[in-house]
């Protein structure tokens, strides 16, 4: 009987680990929502990582995260770093590219799991309203794709995206 059990579990384990080596080799995570206000008002936001505490869906999950700003003030070049408790981990951000349409931020986390990605922020001019996209895109090393096999990146992050783009439009709008 326990030989059976142990079997089970070995095989239960390779598929696990068979279904996780299947998962796509990147991924790619992506929001939109509609700002009654111009690309001139909403840049700002995104682009100077100050005023991200307007906005951002992780800024208030640890009111004792320490934040450090670096590079330039603001734009292109501007470094945001941060540690805090599990909830925010540990990470960078450094504003890679910049339009008056566009923000690309590299992402680097370092805790609790150590990964990269790219983040751009689109702004898209629509009448009296500005279309802002959201998407974070990366490779999928290993543990990412084991994860996968469980709860999907787009699961995981696409409604702190939602509730972070909703609070963007509330500092936008006032």
């Amino acid at each position: 009987m326990f030989k059976k059990i142990i079997i089970g579990l070995a095989v239960l384990i390779l598929i696990v680990l068979a279904a996780a080596a299947l998962q796509p080799a990147s991924y790619s995570v992506t929001r939109s929502v509609a700002i009654k206000a111009s690309p001139e008002k909403i840049q700002p936001l995104i682009g100077d990582f100050h005023q991200w505490v307007q906005w951002s869906p992780w800024e208030q999950l640890d009111p004792g995260m320490t934040r450090t700003f670096s590079g330039a003030p603001k734009d292109l070049g501007a470094v945001y770093a941060w540690q805090g408790n599990r909830e925010v981990g540990a990470g960078r951000m450094e504003v890679i590219s910049l339009t008056p349409l566009k923000v690309g931020i590299k992402l680097d986390f370092y805790v609790p799991v150590e990964s990269s990605s790219l983040t751009d922020f689109v702004l898209e001019p629509k009448g009296d309203t500005t279309q802002v996209t959201w998407t974070m895109s990366g490779n999928s090393d290993f543990m990412t794709k084991l994860m996968g096999v469980f709860v999907s990146m787009d699961k995981m992050i696409g409604p702190d995206f939602e509730r972070g783009l909703a609070q963007m439009k509330t500092a936008a709008e006032k």
